[in-house]
């Protein structure tokens, strides 16, 4: 077997751990919300004890990584290498731990409130209250095609038509922007717009290195890289991850996901 291969067999290895860890997560979060609304703890407060909690699980990572050492009888500059690496590791992780605690309410939020509704009695008489509420303002739709023509708006993001691998990737956008929240949705185009300008060195070099024409997409991977829609796809693995994963789990096909978190940043898998 090639180094290559072998690289490759283990790299699909680590991501079928990391997805069981991630299904599993989801199933306990759920869990978890429900306990608390059980116990008459409102989604706000459980919303909040879920984001410490995650936040502490990613510091103690950040604990065990620091504490690390170089192997035995290592040489001095390996072993100067190792500690600089730690370190680098170990700050990254520090920065996850409080971004989780406080980014993470929002989608904690939204699980906690989830739960609440799906926990709510049904009313013995609807018809009675239903003349006396107002109906709540409907939520603006998306529209995939306003938000796909302001993706294509972006050439050092998206390859050139005739190059990428999939003309048409509706599938993808469809389940992207079923993650995008109800409150999300109003000026979402905006915010994309805004997401792709400020990442965009991170995106011109996702394109040069894993995009169409190069080595690791003539192996036949990273085939979302180029797509406008993979645009939506990454806001939303930055904004809301695992909502994302498991919608797409149900959809589509989970390496395509895989390959593009890895080929975006540690700080995507890390949260896996």
């Amino acid at each position: 077997m090639s180094t290559e291969q072998h690289d490759a067999d283990a790299y699909g290895q680590e991501l079928a751990r990391i997805s069981h860890h991630q299904s599993e997560a989801i199933d306990a979060r759920f869990t978890i919300f429900q306990a608390l609304a059980a116990a008459g703890i409102g989604h706000e407060q459980a919303n909040d004890i879920v984001a410490k909690l995650e936040a502490g699980a990613v510091a103690g990572a950040h604990t065990r990584i620091s504490e690390s050492s170089a192997p035995h009888e290592s040489e001095p500059r390996f072993e100067a290498g190792w500690h600089a690496a730690v370190r680098d590791v170990a700050s990254f992780l520090l920065r996850i731990a409080d971004t989780t605690a406080t980014t993470g309410r929002g989608l904690a939020a939204s699980n906690a409130m989830s739960v609440a509704h799906l926990s709510q009695p049904a009313s013995s008489a609807p018809q009675e209250t239903a003349v006396e509420k107002r109906a709540p303002a409907p939520v603006p739709a998306l529209d995939a095609k306003d938000v796909l023509a302001a993706a294509e708006r972006f050439p050092w993001a998206v390859a050139a038509p005739g190059e990428r691998h999939w003309p048409d990737g509706g599938d993808f956008l469809v389940v992207a922007l079923s993650a995008v929240r109800p409150e999300e949705r109003e000026g979402y185009i905006e915010h994309l717009e805004a997401f792709v300008e400020q990442h965009r060195p991170r995106l011109q070099e996702l394109l040069r290195v894993y995009g169409p024409g190069s080595t690791p997409a003539s192996h036949g991977r990273y085939a979302l890289i180029g797509q406008p829609e993979t645009l939506v796809v990454l806001e939303r693995m930055e904004a809301v991850p695992m909502l994302l994963r498991g919608l797409w789990e149900k959809e589509l096909e989970t390496v395509l996901l895989d390959d593009l978190e890895f080929a975006w940043g540690p700080r995507i898998r890390l949260s896996r």
